[in-house]
């Protein structure tokens, strides 16, 4: 009876549909999901194993179908355990608005009150443009004792320079042993802080950064605090495939859907930056990071839930910070995620290692790196194979078995996922990003999963130090993806041709037409994602949020509030043409940063300014407003149905064109020997430091505001003398 059931076509649909009118109201019942969800793969796993599959076949006639059985068997493991972590997502936002007003109610009756935080900004190669923002939002949060430390592994002058400028600390160690988790190590040991915050060097803090995590940590059982990675520019996909206002980054769905579900289970882990450490736990664990993976945070979180603290996650944009600016460092990036996930696995404190509970085991597996990689490949291989070599991945099969088998599963694990994860899971830009990931990354995580010993930490480039716009057609991923389009096409021609075909069941030939279809069209946007677009900005530029007020030489005032700002100017969108002219000097009046000079670079309804810094305090609290006060670079949340719409008339408008370099961009010449400190130890510790939240702008009796003459003189910076360099 169980077998009829299964194996009659319109039973198994009438299952899947059925569990939908059973749990009404499903979009609002995670349970219901996930229920769903289970009985559609169910079904279809019991259908698969007993009826596509020749079991008293030979060698040959197995070998094929059962290694795509393991694979998708494989995938929708990995599917369930991604399921359980969506079904309890949490909201801490509550628990963090009772604990800012806990702290800020301390602070004013005593600043003492509130402990000491040390504030670690890790850097190794990171250019100034990157560096300089970091450091001062750091030094701009809300928190009485914030001890701001530059932990840098390049030993520059320049870094410690700016760092004494702007009043940070300067830490530097006479070797890089360890790497990131050595230079933070090396960091605890001139420290003492009951309280650390690690951030990378490209992460911007908001203002509020401490005073929304720092109240978890009166539950003596948190020993971690971690905030979700937030990107002020947009990644290779949206740049590449031009979706910038289309969707948002592809990390979103990981952050702010996976990241909560971990939570739900208290399995939310440290992602390396943006995040607040107990101090007591580094001693607990052996005195710092631990060091036998190059994904330290990771090993840190298994460490502090063996000594039973739990990390939590806080799913707010705290923190803003680079996305890969190029494909080359996308996948210097994801690399290095896939090998060191993998290679915890071979440590004895890694998720297998004792002393971790069951789901803990699970939660904590990296196997979805291999079989997401696995699953790509095969859903592009599997219909070639069969159209060229007639090997089929499922025997015995027809039209009646995709529609009422394959099909409902498909539907409901991406919709369910869709439902589970609104705004924040797009199944065709997800596949895309998979295939584009699997050719680069797949190999390096089969290599780690064999030879896991003698990783390096590779850095991720940024900023000045990204290298794109250099890729061609010769590039790996771009070359293979073209190969299998040809392939995919070629096995779809043969079997449009009578005399030539080899799939010989009518009824499954438009099925195969369609998936290999599919199948290059996804190959297409990846190739179209290897043809790297330039940045033609130099700086990322933000819709303006406040009135701006431009003063003329000649006294003519202008207000407005619509356009946009970057650090190097602004431009703002007029309702009639501007009276200024082009070259014409102007002061501009921002309200929370204070007095700045520019020139007019063009003028019509739209005017450009381009700012001319009179001194650098000015430039670094225009830095502070720009990147701390909170940012709407996420606030996109389409549908994926949008989503695929986009992606899709994207091929109509596509350009196709390979860049090599950005027009206005300067000839690449040799890099010049960096300059370095000697190999030794130092610790400047932080200096005096300028308020940087407070705008610089007086008012007169009026309100108006009271702007030098330009060409007023402008009183130097002040110094501190005090501050020994070592």
């Amino acid at each position: 009876m169980l077998d009829v059931a299964f194996t009659a076509p319109w039973t198994s649909l009438a299952l899947v549909l059925g569990a939908f009118v059973v749990f009404g109201g499903i979009w609002r019942s995670r349970l219901g999901i996930v229920t769903t969800i289970a009985i559609a793969i169910a079904n279809y796993l019991y259908w698969r194993v007993v009826h596509t599959i020749p079991w008293d076949g030979t060698f040959g006639e197995l070998w094929w179908p059962v290694t795509c059985l393991v694979v998708e068997v494989l995938a929708l493991f990995d599917a369930s355990i991604l399921l359980a972590i969506l079904s309890r997502p949490t909201n801490r936002s509550a628990e963090a608005d009772a604990g800012e007003a806990r702290l800020r109610a301390q602070w004013a009756e005593n600043a003492e009150l509130l402990p000491p935080v040390d504030v670690f900004i890790a850097t190794y190669n990171e250019p100034r443009e990157v560096l300089e923002k970091t450091i001062l939002g750091c030094l701009a949060m809300d928190w009485p004792d914030a001890r701001v430390w530059v932990l840098d592994d390049g030993r520059r002058p320049w870094v410690r320079d700016m760092c004494i400028a702007k009043g940070a600390g300067y830490i530097n160690r006479p070797d890089n042993k360890g790497a990131k988790a050595g230079n933070i190590n090396h960091g605890l040991t001139q420290t003492s802080a009951p309280f650390v915050a690690v951030f990378d060097a490209d992460f911007v803090p908001q203002k509020d950064f401490l005073v929304r995590t720092m109240g978890f940590f009166e539950n003596e059982k948190i020993g971690i605090v971690q905030i979700p990675h937030s990107f002020y520019n947009h990644d290779p996909m949206q740049t590449n495939l031009g979706l910038q206002q289309a969707m948002p980054d592809d990390q979103r769905f990981f952050f702010e859907a996976i990241m909560p579900g971990r939570d739900g289970w208290d399995a939310s882990f440290c992602c390396g930056s943006n995040s607040v450490t107990r101090r007591s736990i580094f001693d607990e664990i052996g005195g710092g990071l631990p060091e036998g993976s190059i994904t330290e945070d990771m090993l840190l979180t298994l460490a502090s839930l063996r000594k039973g603290y739990i990390t939590r996650y806080l799913n707010e944009p705290l923190a803003y910070g680079l996305a890969p600016e190029s494909t080359a460092a996308f996948f210097v990036q994801r690399q290095r995620w896939a090998q060191g996930a993998i290679q915890i696995l071979y440590l004895s404190h890694g998720p297998l290692g004792r002393g971790l509970k069951l789901r803990y085991r699970f939660l904590f597996l990296p196997s979805a790196w291999v079989t997401q990689g696995l699953q790509s490949v095969f859903t592009i291989l599997a219909p070639i194979l069969f159209a060229l070599f007639n090997l089929a991945p499922m025997v015995g099969v027809n039209l009646d078995g995709i529609i009422f088998f394959l099909l409902p599963m498909i539907v409901a694990l991406l919709g369910g996922i869709s439902m589970l994860a609104p705004g924040r899971y797009y199944p065709l830009a997800a596949q895309i990003l998979s295939v584009f990931q699997t050719f680069r990354i797949l190999p390096a995580a089969l290599k780690t999963l064999i030879a896991p010993k003698g990783l390096t930490f590779k850095v991720t480039p940024k900023g000045s130090g990204s290298k794109g716009g250099k890729r061609g057609p010769g590039d790996y991923v771009l070359f293979a993806s073209l190969v299998l389009m040809a392939a995919s096409l070629a096995s779809l021609g043969i079997n449009m041709l009578p005399d030539y075909r080899i799939i010989t069941q009518d009824g499954l030939l438009p099925v195969v037409a369609f998936w290999l279809a599919f199948n290059m069209l996804m190959l297409l946007l990846v190739a179209m994602m290897c043809l790297e677009k330039p940045r033609v900005r130099g700086e990322e530029r933000f819709d303006l949020r406040q009135t701006v007020t431009l003063i003329g030489e000649d006294g003519q005032m202008l207000s407005c509030s619509r356009g946009d700002i970057s650090i190097s100017g602004i431009g703002l969108q007029l309702d009639a043409p501007s009276s200024f002219a082009v070259g014409d000097r102007v002061q501009i009046v921002l309200p929370d940063v204070g007095i700045l000079r520019g020139f007019v670079r063009y003028s019509a309804r739209r005017i450009g300014i381009v700012f001319d810094f009179h001194s650098e305090e000015i430039r670094d609290r225009l830095i502070v407003s720009l990147f701390t006060n909170g940012m709407n670079v996420n606030a996109q949340r389409p549908s994926a149905l949008a989503v695929a719409g986009a992606i899709v008339r994207r091929l109509w408008s596509a350009d196709l064109s390979i860049r090599a370099q950005a027009a206005d961009a300067p000839a690449e010449e040799a890099e010049a020997p960096v300059e370095k400190l000697s190999a030794a130890t130092r610790c400047i510790p932080p200096g005096q430091r300028i308020d940087l939240r407070r705008p610089l702008v007086a008012s007169g009796e009026d309100g108006a505001p009271l702007v030098a003459p330009a060409d007023a003189p402008v009183p130097a910076d002040p110094v501190d003398d005090s501050r020994q360099v070592a």
